[in-house]
């Protein structure tokens, strides 16, 4: 293992490395953010839907 770091510099690989992770949890939270269900700043956009529909008055 100590062959490899002496091929790679050890701070630009962890510069890089939290570069990539930084980018990578930037990018997993925008995607959670542009769904409806893990939107967690506003909210569900959804209105009433066929399941939540209220009951259709019954006729006597």
């Amino acid at each position: 293992m100590w062959r490899l770091w002496l091929m790679f510099d050890p701070r630009r690989v962890l510069v890089a490395m939290s570069i990539f992770l930084f980018v990578l949890a930037l990018l997993i939270h925008f995607i959670l953010l542009s769904t409806d269900r893990f939107n967690w700043l506003e909210g569900p956009h959804h209105g009433v839907s066929a399941q939540m529909a209220p009951m259709p008055a019954s006729s006597k």
